[in-house]
């Protein structure tokens, strides 16, 4: 393929995140988005309505994965779906050569993540992860910041996710369960804010963690959790999620170093240096942590996407592979055994 061709994909789920990427998709440089296949022929045709209306392009809809594996113009397959399936729907794709950018999470336990893995490589095909917090122009600066190495040595990690949801949100079936969702505030909503705190601050060793679920749901899976944090360099941490948290705000991560503490929140990043300077990068955004759970923006949706489409062209690997997935899923699981047998926990390697 020419190196000028863009990628073609095919989304896979017509759920609540599905317009987010049409959108991204319609501004991606690079991309076209071909096909879209959902259990819902009236979803996907609606969205493939509103992604012609957006680019001018025709967009396929296919009615089962079995034609969407058998279209050779697809390129790569968007999943969008719910992780209680996410082999059976990511295997023929990937055995019919179809790379796999595929939303969080990789499946309900870490064990399921590592199976997603091993069935992209056994296949040769290329697995991302939409973990899109870390496309915000402020999370990439504190990268580089950290990077450097000029804050000196992490003493301390705290991060707080303090978001809302109405029951309304956990009355749809299936939502907040162990066996379709794999768990409550941890997996489906914090995990973004996790992912990008170990990006910057690097693994967790060990965890001690209360889960529970308030008053304020009737759900399966725990609405909030409390957590102390041993990372593997030595910092201590904390975290605290919840979707309990009327009316809700935004997340954050707070790194505190030798010689600067940074803070990043609704797409800010704040650097305080010990010797009085303050710095400010990125600009204050919607999260999502109210009410309404997409109330933000499909730009860094659309950067995870270009990002993608470029690896491929450029055959390396993308931004947030499948391997890199693994360190949340590992955190996860470690957090709720703690919390299950009330002990200190040690996160897998």
């Amino acid at each position: 393929m020419h190196q000028d061709t863009p990628k073609r994909a095919a989304l896979i789920g017509a759920g609540m995140v599905a317009a987010t990427h049409v959108a991204a998709c319609a501004e991606a440089a690079g991309v076209t988005l071909h096909a879209i296949q959902s259990r819902s022929p009236d979803r996907a045709r609606a969205l493939a309505d509103r992604a012609e209306a957006l680019t001018g392009q025709p967009v396929t809809v296919h009615p089962d994965l079995a034609a969407v594996a058998a279209d050779d113009s697809v390129d790569f397959a968007i999943i969008l779906t719910p992780p209680d399936a996410r082999a059976e729907v990511i295997g023929p794709l990937a055995r019919a050569g179809k790379h796999i950018l595929l939303e969080k999470p990789m499946g309900r336990t870490a064990a399921e993540a590592r199976e997603v893995v091993a069935i992209c490589d056994a296949a040769g095909v290329r697995l991302g992860v939409v973990f899109q917090h870390r496309m915000r122009a402020a999370s990439l600066a504190a990268a580089r910041l950290v990077a450097t190495g000029d804050l000196g040595p992490l003493g301390l990690v705290q991060i707080e996710v303090p978001w809302w949801r109405d029951q309304s949100y956990y009355d749809e079936p299936g939502r907040g369960t162990y066996a379709r969702d794999g768990g409550g505030v941890l997996i489906s909503q914090a995990i973004h804010t996790l992912d990008l705190a170990l990006s910057l601050a690097g693994p967790v060793d060990a965890v001690r963690a209360m889960a529970t679920t308030t008053r304020f749901h009737r759900m399966e899976a725990e609405d909030i959790v409390a957590a102390g944090l041993r990372f593997a360099n030595g910092a201590a941490g904390s975290l605290v999620a919840s979707t309990a948290s009327f009316p809700g705000g935004a997340e954050s991560i707070t790194l505190h170093y030798d010689r600067a503490s940074l803070h990043l929140e609704a797409g800010e990043l704040h650097v305080h240096w010990r010797d009085g300077r303050h710095e400010v990068q990125g600009a204050a955004g919607g999260t999502g942590g109210g009410a309404d759970p997409m109330a933000f923006t499909h730009d860094w949706h659309r950067a995870v996407i270009e990002d993608f489409a470029t690896a491929l062209t450029e055959n390396r690997a993308p931004a947030i592979t499948g391997t890199d997935a693994l360190a949340v899923h590992d955190l996860i699981d470690a957090l709720i055994l703690s919390a299950r047998e009330g002990n200190f926990t040690k996160v897998r390697p």
